[in-house]
């Protein structure tokens, strides 16, 4: 008995040293799950056009900032304000665990803010967990100056969840905003 009992403790042992080997020898799925920067400014290449290095310096600084996303969307949106103002617009969400989805976003905002725009967008998503938790508002505060062209970033936030808006537009609009931005998976003129 005690011979056996020795013989099962060794086959534990090295069962045990094999699952350390294993899991050395694989990355885990959340490191799988993020996107690297050479991703991102691969996927923002073709979609941003001429205006891919001026975005490339934004996306850069959102990697120092915030580290690797686990998602992204790709969209356009619309927007424009006097002193109140609303955003809509429409994309997809990129994720390498739960695959592509349709995301539509809207939002209200306020502030002391001019004009309007119309951007490509690409949103960088951090510590989403599960894509359900996209559907949600986001709050932040917005600064804008587009005067014909121009690039910037926000960030918006809702419980852990952070979405880090690039934008690159043509318009006239100048201002700062307090707002948010609602993700929904159908459209809608609602703001609200």
């Amino acid at each position: 008995m005690q011979m056996l009992a020795g013989s099962f403790a060794r086959y534990l042992k090295v069962l045990v040293a094999l699952a350390g080997l294993m899991a050395l020898a694989q990355p885990t799925q959340a490191a799988n799950a993020q996107y690297s920067m050479q991703e991102i400014v691969d996927a923002g290449h073709g979609f941003f056009g001429s205006t891919t290095g001026g975005v490339a310096k934004v996306i850069e600084k959102a990697f120092q900032t915030y580290g690797l996303p686990n998602g992204y969307v790709l969209g356009q949106e619309g927007a424009g304000a006097f002193i109140a103002g609303a955003t809509y617009g429409e994309g997809d969400l990129y994720t390498k665990n739960a695959g592509q989805h349709s995301l539509f976003w809207q939002g209200p905002s306020l502030g002391i803010d001019y004009g309007g725009q119309g951007s490509r967008v690409m949103m960088l998503i951090y510590n989403l967990p599960d894509v359900k938790l996209i559907y949600s508002r986001f709050g932040g505060v917005s600064g804008q100056a587009y005067v014909v062209a121009g690039a910037g970033m926000t960030v918006l936030k809702s419980h852990n969840v952070v979405i880090v808006p690039i934008r690159t537009g043509v318009g006239a609009r100048l201002g700062v905003n307090v707002g948010y931005l609602k993700m929904t998976r159908k459209s809608t003129w609602n703001p609200f």
